[in-house]
């Protein structure tokens, strides 16, 4: 039996880059996938979705699949995606949030609009999808027919490390390896796992950006995305994977590092050498990407 042999899944911001190598991965190992695609192009203006194209794919290496166009950061229509899911194929066993774009700006430079719309489809293209299904999963369990959920969120190195220059995409790629942990200890009670990965890949929103000429192509990220899809996967959640290809890294979240402990409240005097000291006992962060 294949990896995901009758396995549904839906995976966002599938018609290019690495969503589109996320769906072909899903589907080679006999997941049926929801291909969504709403169409933006890589600064969110609306274009032709290549989800059809994906979708034609599919089907031609003899897998299942169908078209969605949902914006996944509008409550409802991540919703009806869901439904969709459920209503076609009879139920929802993966969840692969991928959807994104990027509006690149120094802080000092960056507008009100360009952030709003990085947040939005970023943390709530993540937000809405898992929410709408978390409550399938929920409800399927309270009638007695529990599924073995898999959620795969998309954080980032710009997340985990941050990044010069995209500091709106860094806070919402922070924001969902956080949600992830916190979503991870909710749905485990209902038989669901949630983890995430930061990909590093040559795709048109990296291209430009750096040189990308020794990056992994998009679809040398999707294996560890088909397994922790899988049954097998079971014992794994809560974590986020950094996957550069045949690099994978096990990224070490924030925890409790040193502390000193006054007994009685602090002079604000008195915590200037306290600072230093925690900080000479504690590992030295790793530099943000881009700075020199």
């Amino acid at each position: 039996m294949s990896l995901l042999e009758g396995r549904i899944a839906i995976v966002t911001g599938a018609g290019r880059g690495i969503g589109r190598a996320h769906a072909l991965e899903l589907a080679r190992h006999g997941a049926k996938v929801v291909v969504n695609d709403y169409g933006v192009s890589l600064h969110g203006d609306r274009e032709d979705s290549p989800a059809h194209d994906v979708v034609a794919e599919i089907e031609a290496l003899g897998g299942e699949a169908v078209v969605n166009g949902a914006d996944v950061a509008d409550f409802e229509q991540a919703g009806a995606m869901v439904r969709q899911a459920v209503d076609t194929y009879g139920g929802l066993d993966i969840l692969v949030n991928n959807a994104g774009f990027v509006r690149d700006r120094m802080l000092v430079n960056a507008t009100e609009d360009e952030w709003d719309a990085v947040i939005r489809v970023h943390l709530k293209g993540h937000f809405a999808p898992l929410r709408h299904a978390a409550a399938y999963w929920r409800a399927e369990s309270k009638e007695g027919r529990q599924r073995i959920g898999r959620v795969i969120n998309t954080s980032s190195g710009a997340g985990l490390q941050g990044s010069i220059g995209q500091v709106a995409y860094s806070a919402a790629k922070g924001g969902i390896a956080t949600m992830t942990l916190v979503a991870a200890a909710e749905l485990g009670r209902v038989g669901v796992t949630v983890n995430a990965i930061a990909p590093v890949a040559r795709t048109r929103m990296t291209e430009g950006a750096f040189d990308t000429s020794q990056m992994a192509l998009p679809e040398d990220n999707s294996p560890i995305v088909a397994w922790l899809a899988s049954e097998a996967a079971g014992h794994v959640t809560g974590r986020v994977f950094e996957i550069d290809g045949g690099r994978l890294t096990l990224e070490d979240a924030w925890r409790h590092g040193a502390s000193r402990d006054a007994g009685r409240r602090w002079e604000a005097t008195e915590l200037g050498d306290v600072v230093d000291e925690l900080i000479a006992a504690g590992e030295k962060p790793e530099p943000v990407y881009g700075a020199s």
